[in-house]
């Protein structure tokens, strides 16, 4: 594969990244309350952490979206969408271990959206490839 090809590919995957969470932090930062009841279903975390969670995730998932779109810092943002999904990983799976069947909150805070499940989960992970993929590519010199 020539270095032009793996450019493109890369800005692929970059801006499907980016066009991911910039849709899924839409509906969270115009709903906060609705995307705090979403966390609140995976029983994880303590009401004032849940609160803080829905306050700042949509505008960091906002904020890793425009950056990856527009090129800049990709490193970093490349990071925390890692970050995130390995976060997501975990709390689906913790989920479905313990036979919750809720919504998983991902570009709804509808009780009708997508549901936990290894689907999810996959999903899940091919992001967290996809921007390991990035981040390994911009951190060569490239």
């Amino acid at each position: 594969m020539t270095e032009r090809s793996k450019n493109i590919i890369v800005l692929l995957i970059r801006w499907l990244l980016a066009a991911v969470f910039i849709y899924a932090s839409l509906d969270k930062i115009w709903n906060p309350a609705g995307f705090a009841a979403s966390i609140d279903n995976y029983r994880m975390l303590p009401y004032m952490l849940i609160a803080l969670m829905a306050a700042i995730l949509p505008w960091l998932e906002l904020a890793c979206g425009v950056a990856l779109l527009l090129g800049r810092w990709q490193a970093g943002a490349a990071l925390l969408v890692m970050g995130m999904n390995a976060v997501f990983i975990v709390a689906i799976a913790s989920a479905m271990a313990r036979g919750l069947d809720i919504s998983c909150g991902c570009f709804t805070t509808s009780t009708a959206g997508a549901r936990i499940g290894a689907q999810k989960v996959l999903e899940d992970i091919g992001l967290f490839l996809g921007a390991l993929v990035v981040y390994l590519h911009r951190m060569h010199g490239k």
